[in-house]
């Protein structure tokens, strides 16, 4: 057989692959859904993420693709308009972001597939039947965050070995964070450790919240997952700084931002494995038949330049145990 021709079939066969019963072309505009708690500034590098593996399976936005961004900027009394404005539009797909979001999409929608980008307990929260047969019309990611809780203080005891009191920022309108309380109390009392919780509901609410610290003199602080802390992790940084407190949260994003560490899942790749699973809806792949995934990593990040400014020495098992280093 003429080279040419071979790779030709090779090629051909490769190319169509992909498009088995009930797929879709990949010349046909598709129109999905991205409904995220957090605001556009918030981390623009994770939409990034995810449009990006959306490129590489072949969808261009102004191209095959249409996305239809809703933004929930932490005001989670948006969340059930903005879900029916995304029904009403008859998107393929919504994308979701964060606990409060999903619930929301779930209320508004029984047909349109959901794929989860972030989320902390599916099967525990009643978004799914189960992980490995979702049923229904959910599927994504699953960060499990809220197990964490315990992992954090273990981490903040291990830098500061004589810490008994830790603060928790918590967004008393997410409605997962009485979850990561419940974990990180049963924790703390195993460790010997006394915890504050210190409700956020409004950017204002993190300077009053870093007062209280001050004030009851708490040793440490855990910044919980919500697009609203997210959003500000700068801020709590600084104030961090201002009062000489080291603190942990899931991602690194607030480790780059300047809070002492991160332990946690990757935002990132959470975002990437997402546009894989819609990629999947958009062939034919029924929502409930795929399993939602776990992650099988995840990263330590610590700030050594912020311990140096908080005087603190970091052990050196803990250093070598860490994914990354900001120096």
């Amino acid at each position: 057989m003429d080279r040419r021709i071979f790779l030709g079939v090779i090629a051909g066969g490769l190319l169509a692959a992909p498009f088995g019963a009930g797929a879709q072309p990949l010349d046909k505009v598709r129109r999905i859904g991205y409904l995220d708690g957090a605001s556009p500034s918030t981390n623009p590098a994770l939409t990034d993420a995810f449009r990006d593996q959306m490129r590489q399976l072949g969808y261009v936005e102004g191209k095959n693709l249409v996305i239809e961004y809703r933004w929930v900027d932490g005001k989670y009394d948006r969340l059930s308009d903005l879900a029916a404005d995304l029904v009403r539009l008859r998107v393929e797909v919504i994308v979701t972001v964060g606990d409060p979001v999903v619930q929301a999409a779930k209320k508004a929608t029984t047909t349109i597939p959901i794929v989860m980008a972030s989320v902390g307990d599916p099967v525990g929260r009643g978004f799914v039947a189960s992980l490995a047969r979702p049923g229904g019309n959910i599927t994504g990611v699953s960060n499990f965050a809220v197990a964490l809780s315990g992992k954090w203080l273990e981490i903040l005891r291990e830098v500061v070995p004589h810490l008994s009191q830790v603060a928790i920022l918590r967004n008393s309108a997410n409605p997962t964070h009485p979850l990561f309380w419940m974990e990180a109390d049963k924790a703390a009392k195993g460790l010997g450790l006394k915890l504050q919780s210190l409700e956020v509901r409004s950017p204002e609410d993190i300077d009053t919240a870093f007062e209280s610290m001050l004030k009851e003199r708490v040793g440490a602080f855990v910044t919980l997952p919500d697009p609203l802390l997210t959003g500000q992790r700068v801020r709590i940084a600084d104030l961090a700084a201002k009062t000489h407190l080291p603190g942990i949260a899931a991602f690194r994003e607030n480790t780059e931002a300047g809070t002492l560490m991160a332990y946690g899942p990757s935002l990132a790749a959470n975002r990437r494995r997402a546009a894989v699973f819609v990629d999947k809806i958009l062939k034919g792949a029924k929502p409930g038949d795929l399993p939602i995934e776990q992650p099988t990593k995840f990263e330590l990040v610590i700030n050594l330049k912020t311990a140096k400014a908080l005087g603190l020495t970091i052990p050196p098992s803990l250093v070598q145990r860490a994914d990354e280093v900001i120096e």
